[in-house]
């Protein structure tokens, strides 16, 4: 009965390490309708934004030799005159905008 009882704890513990490793991993990176919002609030201070896309799934990418996992985009915006068109890299853990060009 004592066998029984030490493979079952030990059973459930292994289980629950691993869905909590595996929770972990799925929250580590920020949403990429988040970090659209948050980019278009910034973007929409000098002007209406008319349109946005962001790429679903993050990417790997290097700048300054150092690898990150990204989402890349882009936001067109009218302001009095024109329109601007901007491409945007994010680091897809932390949020920090990375590249933010103007096309």
């Amino acid at each position: 009965m004592k066998w029984k009882s030490l493979l079952l704890g030990t059973a459930i513990g292994f289980t629950a390490g691993y869905l909590a490793k595996q929770a972990m991993d799925q929250n580590s990176a920020l949403s990429p309708e988040k970090i659209l919002i948050t980019i278009k609030k910034a973007l929409q201070k000098d002007g209406k934004i008319i349109g946005s896309w962001i790429l679903m799934t993050p990417e790997p990418f290097r700048k300054l030799d150092i690898d990150y996992q990204v989402y890349k985009g882009g936001i067109t915006r009218k302001n009095d005159v024109q329109q601007e068109q901007f491409e945007f890299v994010v680091d897809a853990n932390t949020g920090t905008v990375l590249e933010l060009t103007k096309k």
